[in-house]
């Protein structure tokens, strides 16, 4: 089986560098050693369960993840096949790191471009020696720059992604979100559209785990769920009330220096009205770090990549009567649709969920 998977492996790195040309070598080399690495130290479910050196807490969580996985099939119409069989603690808090760029003055994310899966609003490392050199790139060319440890991620179905330390132990909801979402990333992915397939995804993650603490969830679930969104929901709203009042300035007529100015104010500001929400959340310090590191014009635009159309998805799945199976062939359908009708389409689903492009 890992002799099959390295041949895979030699074959895409081989096939993205005769299409994207060496100066990608380190890039995708780095990528093909980090997947190898994760597959060797991955291990079924069912051995980890049966390991007298498996803790009770982590026995505990993966049997709580099969559980998760089958309701994901079952339940949610999201692809049945071997990803999150298998267990893999990569010795490190997250799975990949992720760089997010965009210029001083913009809220456009810098794209790249990759063979198969197209262009994103980022690039992610194994290597985080590597993420770290390009951060550092970018940010003397002049660009804003954020690196997100993330902590999953989707091969797209391509590979059995596994389960990860770097997840296992979070709440369950949170736990389900984050497993449908990847699962739903092999369920529908538009090649060039990172702001489609995250906003897609992110919807499947919200509406699945809330149907599974419908279901199966403890009441005290429900509740920690529910209080975490609603948190999450506030912080995107401040976010988002920011992002809106640098576009603006970024669009006016001011001068460079004056939009420089009003950038300064107003990131200090969305600080200062967070310091605020954290009193009424009683202390609750969860974005802390965030807030603390590389708030600029790239995490902003990240944070609008995965958040900005998910209204759009809510009211899509409401209007195919809750149904998974259908909401995903309507989705499809209009993620084959010319990028100018897609857009159109996701508008006016926007609108009628209250929000706006």
């Amino acid at each position: 089986m890992l002799q099959r998977i390295a041949g895979i492996l030699i074959a895409l790195v081989g096939v993205a560098l005769t299409l994207a040309g060496c100066a990608d070598l380190a890039y995708y080399r780095q990528a093909a050693l980090g997947q190898w690495a994760l597959w060797q130290v991955r291990q079924p479910v069912a051995e980890a369960l049966a390991d007298p050196a498996t803790s009770p807490e982590l026995r505990r969580r993966l049997t709580t993840a099969q559980e998760l996985r089958a309701f994901a099939s079952v339940e949610l119409a999201l692809p049945d096949n071997a990803s999150y069989q298998d267990y893999a603690d990569l010795g490190r808090p997250w799975a990949v790191r992720n760089v997010f760029a965009a210029p001083e003055l913009s809220l456009e994310p810098h794209q790249w471009c990759f063979w198969i899966v197209g262009c994103l609003s980022y690039r992610g490392y194994f290597d985080a020696e590597a993420a770290r050199r390009l951060a550092d790139d970018l940010r003397a060319s002049g660009e804003d720059v954020y690196v997100a440890d993330v902590a999953a991620y989707s091969t797209l179905g391509w590979f059995d992604d596994p389960l990860l330390n770097t997840f296992i132990h979070w709440p369950t909801g949170r736990l389900a979100e984050l497993m449908f979402h990847e699962l739903a990333h092999q369920r529908l992915y538009i090649a060039d559209n990172s702001a489609f397939n995250e906003a897609f995804a992110t919807a499947v993650g919200r509406l699945g785990a809330e149907r599974w603490l419908e279901r199966r969830g403890a009441a005290r679930e429900r509740e920690d769920y529910a209080a975490d969104y609603q948190r999450r929901q506030t912080f995107l709203h401040l976010v988002a009330t920011a992002r809106e009042r640098l576009a603006a300035l970024y669009t006016s007529p001011r001068s460079e220096a004056e939009k420089r100015a009003g950038k300064q104010r107003i990131l200090a500001e969305l600080h200062d009205r967070y310091q605020d929400l954290k009193q009424q959340w009683g202390g609750y310090a969860g974005y802390d770090r965030w807030f603390n590191q590389d708030l600029n014009n790239a995490k902003l635009a990240g944070i609008s990549t995965y958040h900005r159309l998910v209204p759009a998805f809510l009211a899509l799945y409401e209007r195919e009567g809750q149904d998974f199976a259908a909401f995903y062939r309507a989705a499809e359908t209009i993620g084959q649709l010319p990028p100018p009708e897609r857009e159109a389409r996701l508008r006016a689903l926007l609108e009628a969920a209250g929000g706006t492009l």
